[in-house]
Formats: structure tokens, C-alpha cells, sequence
């Protein structure tokens, strides 16, 4: 295992095999010389009609093997269109990986597979997984992705898009299992509350799962985070009274600042003079006008306090 921050990844086995780069031949040229020789050929099969005896047997065979050889070496040709590759093997063997695009000559006794390199997308199917805490949740997510290296992407793995297609699920899984879907305000990292430091961890896990396969990750993202129908509602209600509580904390800490804001200009400007029991019913008054939900309906005291 190795180390992303605080988070283990898993390390994939180190590839047993990389690219080589090879530029081929220009295809317009080999086209040329191919019609030289073929040319060539039909020349000597004509010299051989005109000679007598063995020379006409001669001249013929040789024109017919060099028309045959220029003909055949019309299979190396090759088009490479921006976005692709070709892998080449010849018996078995990896022999080199053509990038260059347009018309080009190769070997024409190797096989030559196409890998496209261009960018792709793979959104996974939205999964039912446990998070940190326990609880139930939907996840779905979607990764940008790239082949690097055709070599590893042809020969490391059996086929690379099903290999990036589960790991990335897998790693879905996995970054739901490591935290909870809500922290519920302790400090901690959360799903919903860390969204950029979850698909940064993403990302590294994805990419480190795939590296073997020769594809990079550009970027990924969480597309779905919900909790799963069954405990939907309930943790709908914990939000709820969370916020309420958090709004009653605000309005009462308010009310007091208020209440307090009243007293020290009462005081500053010697409007009244309050003893401790005038003091405790106007704080006790300004609390309940200023904490209500409730429009407060005043009531005017025409006697005394003590009364």
C-alpha cells in the first residue's frame, strides 16, 4: 500500500512492458518505390517475352518475383488519423508503437492493432454503498480519462476499458467507505462538505489504480451523492432540526447583544435607573419580544412593579 496524504491507495504491479515510439516510413514515398519495382517487374517479364531460350525463363521468374515482392509490400501501408496509434508486432513481438498520423509504411509482415488516445469519459452506474459512519448512500461519479502508453494498455491488461471501467467503481466504493456522508459539524472531512478534497483523493486513487494499464486520469467527479431512500427522510428531519437549532443559536446570541446594546445606553444616558428586579423583568421582557416567533402584543403596566 502507499500513502496519498492520510489516505492508502493500493499499488498496482509495475508494468512489464513500455512504449517505443517509431515513425515509419512516408507512405507516398513507399507508394513510389512500389511502383517503380512493380514497373521494374513488368519490364523484365517483357524482356524475358523477348529473349529465347533459358534468359526468357530467367528474365520472366525474375520480373514476376519482383512485381510480386513490390505488391506485396503494398499490405505495410497504413493510415494513422490524429487521436489513434498503432501497436506493431511482428510474430509476437512487440516492435513499436506508430504515432504519427497520416499515410506510412511499415513492415508489412506485422500486425498492427489501433489504440485510440484520445480523451474519454466513463460515468459509473450510481451504487448503493455504506459511508464512514454506516449509513446507507447512492454514489455515482464520472472520470476523465487518457491512454499514455499503448504498449501497457495493449499487452498489461486483457481489455483496458473494462480494467478502468471496475476500477474506477471500485475506487468509488472504496472513498465512500473511508469517510461519512455528512460530519454534522465536528471538524472532520466529509462527502458532502469536502467535495474538492474527496475528488482530489478521487482522482489519485483512480489514476494509481490504472497506472499499470498505461491510461492516465485527467479528472474525476462525484455526480450523485444522496442517502439511500430508506433513511432519506429520517436524515432529512436530522438536517432540519440541525438547522433549526443553529438558527435559534443565532437569534438568541442576537437577542442578547440586544438586550445588552439596551441596558448600557439606558445606563449611559441616566434615562431611568433600574435595580436588580426592574433589570431582570426588562431583560426577561426584551427576550421574549426579540426570541418569539410570534408578533408580541404590548402590554401597558400603569402600576407599580412591586404592586
Amino acid at each position: 500500500m502507499g500513502d496519498i496524504g492520510s489516505e492508502s491507495i493500493v499499488v498496482m504491479p509495475a508494468p512489464q512492458v513500455r512504449e517505443r515510439l517509431v515513425s515509419g516510413v512516408s507512405g507516398f514515398w513507399a507508394v513510389a518505390v512500389v511502383a517503380l519495382c512493380a514497373g521494374g517487374g513488368a519490364g523484365l517479364i517483357g524482356l524475358g517475352l523477348l529473349s529465347e531460350g533459358g534468359q526468357r525463363t530467367v528474365g520472366m521468374a525474375a520480373g514476376i518475383v519482383v512485381a510480386a515482392l513490390a505488391l506485396a509490400s503494398l499490405r505495410g501501408l497504413t493510415t494513422v488519423a490524429p487521436g489513434e496509434a498503432r501497436v506493431l508486432q511482428l510474430f509476437g513481438h512487440y516492435k513499436g508503437t506508430l504515432r504519427t498520423d497520416g499515410l506510412r509504411w511499415v513492415n508489412p509482415f506485422t500486425d498492427r492493432t489501433k489504440v485510440s488516445t484520445r480523451i474519454r469519459n466513463h460515468e459509473t452506474q450510481t451504487a448503493k454503498v455504506n459511508d464512514n459512519d454506516g449509513n446507507p448512500i447512492e454514489i455515482a461519479a464520472v472520470v476523465v480519462w487518457q491512454v499514455q502508453d499503448t504498449a501497457q494498455a495493449k499487452f498489461e491488461v486483457d481489455d483496458f476499458e473494462e480494467f478502468v471501467a471496475i476500477q474506477t467503481e471500485t475506487a468509488v466504493r472504496h472513498i465512500a467507505n473511508s469517510y461519512p456522508y455528512d460530519d454534522h459539524g465536528n471538524g472532520g472531512m466529509s462527502l458532502r462538505d469536502n467535495a474538492d478534497e474527496i475528488t482530489g483523493k478521487l482522482s489519485a486513487e483512480i489514476g494509481a489504480r490504472v497506472a499499470s494499464a498505461g491510461v492516465g486520469v485527467v479528472e474525476s467527479r462525484i455526480t450523485r451523492l444522496a442517502y439511500a431512500p430508506e433513511i432519506a427522510q429520517a436524515m432529512l428531519r436530522r438536517q432540519q432540526a440541525g438547522a433549526v437549532v443553529a438558527a435559534r443559536q443565532r437569534i438568541v446570541e442576537g437577542a442578547v447583544g440586544m438586550v445588552e446594546l439596551a441596558l448600557n445606553r439606558l445606563e449611559e444616558g441616566d434615562l431611568v435607573e433600574l435595580d436588580d428586579d426592574r433589570r431582570a423583568a426588562m431583560v426577561s421582557n426584551l427576550l421574549v419580544v426579540l426570541c418569539s416567533d410570534q408578533a408580541t402584543q404590548p402590554v401597558v403596566n400603569t402600576g407599580s412593579l412591586y404592586a
